[in-house]
């Protein structure tokens, strides 16, 4: 019998909650009814948070390597193109 490896385990996780925020995106931009908007809002954000911490910890032990850090440049055009949209 062979057991998942703790780093194959996160990685499972991380995966899988990604995917959940993408399904409560769609979730919520296609309801109209505000009470369940809210409540997968609510739930979005627990689970990003989650998410988050989740990475924190596979990026600590080694088991995440995250993209490079986005220069200002880069960051002030997508601030630029989200501005522009407004």
């Amino acid at each position: 019998m062979k057991f998942m490896q703790e780093k194959d385990m996160v990685n499972d996780v991380l995966s899988m909650v990604n995917s959940s925020l993408t399904g409560y995106a769609n979730a919520i931009a296609q309801t109209s009814n505000q009470q369940l908007r809210q409540l997968l809002q609510q739930t979005r954000d627990s689970d990003e948070q989650f998410q988050y911490q989740l990475a924190q910890v596979a990026m600590q032990k080694g088991y995440y390597q995250p993209a490079q850090p986005a220069n200002q440049q880069e960051i002030q055009q997508i601030r630029d193109s989200f501005t522009q949209r407004r």
